[in-house]
């Protein structure tokens, strides 16, 4: 494994372990290789883990002290990294005592139990969510229906119901919750002995993207000259910024844009810059800021100075919404409406601000654990469990009609040939009979 890559699965490892134990039980996690550590074979690893003593405490008393969360992780060790063949625990002293637990195939396919997985999660929620105490006051709740063995003969889809609506009673966020999938979710596989290159089994993320062609399901020109975007998803601009930019070229020429977000389920912040920095006139537009917990950093979003292709500006632009319409597709949604940029015609969306890393509790169970919030400059505040109103309150299958009115009507303004005009007025007549 070159050595960036285990930098990298490192850091994710060392924010995983840290996770799982109590504030303060842990000092930080490492990973050793064959060449750090004899034990080792080629393309295995070690986990070494850093306890954080007491007093004149002992290793020993400490796992004693912390043997839950031994066990529970190195079954997730198991499934999650199989080539970690051995987890150790010791102290950050030379020649200190270790534990060391070896790699079991057994654990790694058996099934976790209802009592562990609310454990792991509820250590989650306590490590990571954005508001601690509503974070404390929710794990209290569920743990005490946990020690009264309510949870113990549920099957993993109801378990999984039933705490996304206990941590929704007590922290009003749609983001947080846990899913239950039917299929294991796999690592991927380590090289072989021969030094194939991981990077090769990795995914493709612009083949995957492609698939739906990054959320953008139509783009089209109606008639009386006005530009359709249908946008399910809001996709990384990494992979998806010459799709984007093909989108927004097509519509270039058009008097009046619709960008449909009904059916918008969120995606990337980035992405949310990238296609709002198109209705701008350069980089200086402070679009949303993202608060984070954890390290206390706010991270400004600022439309971009440079975009592929041609800039919509000075043309009315309008925004379809529904209850449907969630997070990333809300944060686009509210950015422009607070800038003015945009009507939004439609319902009122779904009311989820905040950005959210999903942590596996199983191989078939995760939990989604909001770890940040948005903060828009302008407001000072996010939508998050109100959603964004719309300017225009209709029915979500009636946005798309009234909203190619308002864009017709807004056509028929301007001095125009007759064609176009003559295009807007029959298509007008026929929304509006």
């Amino acid at each position: 494994m070159e050595r960036t890559e285990l930098a990298r699965l490192e850091r994710q490892v060392n924010d995983e372990i840290v996770s799982r134990f109590p504030a303060g039980a842990v000092q930080r996690a490492t990973l050793l290789t064959d060449q750090d550590d004899p034990q080792l074979g080629p393309d295995e690893l070690l986990v070494r883990v850093f306890a954080a003593l007491s007093g004149d405490q002992s290793l020993q008393s400490w796992a004693a002290e912390h043997e839950t969360a031994l066990r529970r992780l190195r079954r997730e060790v198991s499934w999650r990294l199989p080539p970690a063949r051995l987890l150790e625990f010791t102290i950050d002293q030379d020649g200190a005592e270790r534990i060391v637990m070896p790699h079991d195939p057994e654990l790694a396919s058996a099934p976790v139990p209802s009592r562990e997985i609310v454990q792991t999660a509820m250590a989650i929620l306590r490590s990571r969510y954005v508001f601690p105490d509503r974070a404390a006051e929710a794990a209290a709740s569920i743990e005490a229906r946990l020690a009264a063995g309510e949870y113990d003969d549920l099957a993993e889809p109801e378990l999984a119901e039933r705490l996304t609506t206990q941590l929704y009673a007590v922290c009003a966020d749609r983001h947080l919750r846990v899913r239950a999938h039917a299929e294991p979710r796999r690592p991927p596989p380590p090289p072989d002995r021969a030094g194939d290159d991981r990077r090769k089994s990795r995914p493709d993320m612009q083949a995957i993207g492609r698939l739906d062609n990054f959320g953008i399901h139509r783009v089209e020109r109606l008639e009386g000259n006005v530009g359709y975007i249908d946008l399910h998803r809001v996709a990384m601009p990494q992979s998806a910024g010459a799709s984007i930019a093909a989108a927004m070229e097509l519509v270039s020429g058009t008097y009046a844009l619709i960008i449909d977000l009904r059916r918008n389920g969120g995606g990337s912040p980035d992405g949310v810059v990238f296609w709002c920095s198109y209705l701008f006139d350069g980089p200086g537009t402070h679009l949303n800021d993202i608060y984070e917990a954890e390290t206390g950093e706010t991270r400004q979003f600022w439309s971009v100075p440079y975009v592929p292709g041609t800039r919509y500006l000075d043309k009315p632009v309008y925004l379809l919404t529904s209850h449907d319409t969630f997070s990333g597709g809300e944060d686009f949604c509210y950015t422009l409406q607070a800038l003015d940029r945009a009507e939004l015609i439609g319902e009122t969306t779904g009311g989820g601000a905040h950005p959210t890393g999903m942590r596996p509790l199983s191989p078939t169970m995760a939990i989604a654990v909001p770890f940040a919030r948005s903060v828009n400059p302008i407001t000072g505040t996010n939508w998050e469990g109100t959603g964004v109103v719309p300017d225009v309150s209709v029915p979500a299958e009636d946005a798309c009609n009234v909203g190619y009115a308002m864009a017709l009507r807004h056509v028929l303004s301007l001095e125009l040939p007759p064609p176009i005009r003559d295009q807007a007025a029959a298509a007008l007549a026929r929304l509006d009979p």
